[in-house]
């Protein structure tokens, strides 16, 4: 068993295909974009959902919320992008219509994905932001995350509730 499938495996809690699933993805894109795990920001995922297929990526590529590399548009689709920043070079990978497999992790990748150039372009790498305290919970917020309502900076959860008042 391969390294980064066990370390997948430990991490997830335990194995499955939508684990299997999301190996497969990141060691194939990682194949295709010539780019080995990331250490900082060399490869950027943009994941359209919050499946277990996610856990594996981020073990397999290296890409986290943590580093801002790791993307979650919340979507619904089993659709993953990856960018090598180093080349700019992307793809983008999802389900071929009609497969249904049943051993994931032996199945030829050509056989179950359909691949296609990205429908975005490259994010820009992550930014940190200043924090600004929220003027009812006195919880500090990223700036960019700040509403201001009625002359208060406000977090989000505080605003949705101002606004239902």
């Amino acid at each position: 068993m391969d390294k980064s499938w066990r370390s997948a495996i430990e991490f997830h809690g335990h194995e499955c295909k939508g684990l299997a699933w999301g190996y497969k993805v990141a060691t194939f894109a990682m194949e295709k974009l010539g780019i080995d795990r990331s250490s900082d920001e060399e490869l950027v995922a943009i994941v359209e959902n919050d499946s277990c297929a996610v856990d594996a990526i981020q073990v397999v590529t290296g890409c986290t919320f943590g580093k801002g590399n790791l993307i979650f548009k919340d979507y619904g689709k089993h659709a993953y992008t990856f960018y090598n920043r180093n080349t700019g070079k992307g793809i983008r990978i999802s389900r071929k219509k009609g497969v249904e497999v049943d051993d994931i992790m032996s199945a030829n990748s050509d056989d179950i994905f359909e691949v296609s150039e990205p429908k975005e372009k490259i994010p820009k790498r992550a930014r940190i932001h200043k924090s600004i305290e929220c003027a009812k919970c006195e919880e500090s917020a990223m700036e960019t995350r700040i509403h201001i309502f009625k002359g208060q900076f406000l977090c989000c959860p505080c605003y949705e509730e101002a606004v239902l008042e």
